[in-house]
């Protein structure tokens, strides 16, 4: 029996997030005090400890920073889908979050490939996942 893929735990801080990817959007958070983009989503600046910040749609691309490919899944639920990418990534915007590289192509990723955003449905709930970028 397959165990179902863990769905995203959302709080005060990432319900605007959570939100948002429902709508396959990537939002990221600015501090409007000293200009600092930051992900991931908190109710504090993380540089000038400010809580004046906003949200703000990101472009959705970005480069691969560091990667490793899990060929051992950590639990049941992920069995299936071993071997699979798990990266780091820097979004045009300035910060760094980690994801998955999904599609046909994503064990010839490399450092420093261009990704592009796409998001995976997990039961009510979007999850923003990255691809290498085409053309």
């Amino acid at each position: 029996m397959t165990k179902e893929l863990p769905i995203p735990v959302t709080n005060a801080d990432s319900a605007a997030y959570w939100q948002a990817a429902k709508n396959n959007k990537l939002m990221l958070r600015r501090c409007n005090a000293c200009g600092e983009v930051h992900f991931m989503p908190r109710y504090l600046c993380p540089t000038c400890w400010s809580e004046d910040l906003e949200w703000f749609e990101a472009r959705g691309k970005g480069k691969v920073h560091s990667f490793s490919i899990i060929r051992r899944a950590s639990s049941a639920a992920y069995a299936t889908r071993v071997p699979y990418v798990v990266a780091l990534i820097d979004l045009d915007e300035g910060p760094r979050m980690m994801s998955n590289i999904v599609g046909p192509d994503a064990l010839d990723i490399a450092i420093g490939d261009a990704v592009t955003l796409e998001f995976e449905e997990r039961g009510d709930a979007k999850l923003p996942q990255f691809a290498r970028a085409r053309g």
